[in-house]
């Protein structure tokens, strides 16, 4: 019996969760300190240029992170419902399929992206001031592209196994070394910001070293076979796996938007002062995938061995839990924008002015999209795609985008920053008038309700 049988057959839903939640969000959380420490370590060393071509180059991360995504939450939803099913067989063919198609994507787009890596800079919003540095720094990050996806999905892998500890413990390294290896490469080295983007890689190459330590486990449940390329398995694997490559796409869509809309009303300090917010934002996104990422493997493990009571509960759990921790983050904007200004080393007054009226504003989004990832993240555990699929188009293309332009016509700069706010309150209210009903009243049958 594997570490997750073991734990989700026996122990409550709360606990259960609970050892999910905890070493998942400071993964999460850790995971986006990668990025956000090459922003303080560049805005600190550099400066704001700097910063801002940076900020224009992290569509590549989405890039790799969506397709990553895509094929590890697709298949570690698959490897769990087999697992909750007591079919390993399967479970070991799927996580083998998985890591094999990570494997020959992230070639492909490694390939592409670093000999496409300067009209791409200027698809995602670079000027002539931004465009060299966020050509270095794009370049290194497809370069080594298939470390990147492997160890994203890798660790989905492994906390889906019941050891969401290790894939925390190869995050707190991998955050580590970044510090130390930004500061050498930028400060020490003078590396500018191909130093950043380096320094990110090597760390995320020594988190992937620590994952591996998951394989020695007696336990363990994941075990490299040969493979068997079933129809059925990879259609799956890609239907499970898109609603979250549709949601980090959409990050993509999000920076790309909000640089296009601010570099045409503010110009280059709406560009810097964006990246401030664009920082701070990667790291509190993150904590809400992070919820969605800890309510999955339960979700998907308790819907393959049929337990729909306690898949009421996790929700209601989740639910919780995600409007707590957006009430804590709007209370950390509203009450220190200034602090959180001066961490990115701004300086120009414009710039400082522009990113602390922009953050209280922005940080109101972070109320509602709890609720938004863990309704998606809902059916999409259960297999049953396509509500979860109009969830992300609607928060993350479809009203984002309509926003971005309509109300900076009528707001300015103001509306510009609430743009993701009402994108994702109109879906939150959507969600607790019409879904929420049938999520937790309904007993969930093979495809849904």
């Amino acid at each position: 019996m594997s570490i997750a049988e073991q734990r989700l057959l026996t122990q409550s839903v709360t606990k259960s969760f609970f050892q999910y939640l905890l070493p998942t969000l400071i993964g999460m959380m850790l995971m986006s300190a990668n990025i956000v420490i090459d922003g303080i370590f560049v805005g600190n060393g550099i400066g704001s240029v700097a910063l801002a071509s940076v900020n224009v180059a992290v569509p590549v991360w989405s890039v790799i992170i969506s397709i990553s995504l895509l094929i590890g939450i697709g298949g570690g939803t698959l490897y769990s419902i087999a697992t909750g099913g007591r079919d390993t067989d399967r479970a070991k063919r799927v996580f083998t399929i998985a890591m094999v198609l990570v494997t020959i994507v992230m070639t492909v787009i490694g390939l592409a992206g670093y000999i496409a890596a300067e009209p791409l800079a200027l698809l995602f919003g670079a000027n002539a001031e931004t465009l060299s540095y966020a050509v270095d720094y794009m370049q290194i990050i497809f370069m080594w592209a298939v470390i990147l996806g492997w160890e994203n999905a890798l660790s989905i892998f492994i906390r889906n196994d019941g050891s969401p500890q290790l894939a925390m413990a190869g995050l707190v390294v991998s955050a580590l070394l970044n510090i130390i290896l930004n500061y050498w490469m930028i400060f020490i080295l003078d590396m500018e910001v191909a130093g950043a983007a380096l320094a990110s890689v090597i760390a995320t190459a020594a988190g992937l070293l620590i994952y591996t330590i998951h394989f020695f486990k007696k336990e363990s449940g994941l075990t490299f076979v040969r493979p068997v390329w079933k129809k059925d398995d990879i259609q799956m694997i890609n239907k499970l796996g898109f609603p979250n490559f549709l949601s980090e796409a959409g990050t993509g869509v999000f920076v790309i938007g909000y640089n296009i809309a601010l570099s045409y009303y503010a110009g280059t300090t709406g560009l810097a002062a964006f990246s401030v917010i664009n920082y701070l934002h990667t790291f509190m996104f993150l904590a809400f995938i992070g919820i969605g990422t800890s309510i999955q493997p339960m979700i998907s493990f308790y819907y393959g061995a049929k337990n729909y009571e306690s898949i009421r509960n996790t929700v209601r759990i989740a639910e919780i839990t995600g409007i707590v921790l957006g009430v804590s983050f709007l209370a950390i904007g509203w009450f220190g924008a200034g602090g959180l200004v001066s961490i990115f080393g701004v300086e120009t007054e414009a710039i400082r002015e522009l990113a602390m009226k922009g953050i209280p504003l922005f940080f109101t989004g972070y109320l509602f999209m709890g609720i938004n990832f863990i309704y998606m993240t809902y059916y999409q555990s259960t297999a049953y795609v396509r509500p979860s699929i109009g969830i992300t188009l609607f928060r993350g293309f479809i009203l984002l985008i309509a926003a971005l332009i309509l109300l900076p016509l009528w707001l300015g700069t103001t509306g510009i920053w609430l743009a993701l706010p009402a994108a994702e309150g109109l879906t939150a209210i959507f969600l607790v008038t019409f879904a929420r009903r049938g999520v937790v009243n309904r007993q969930l049958g093979v495809r849904g309700y």
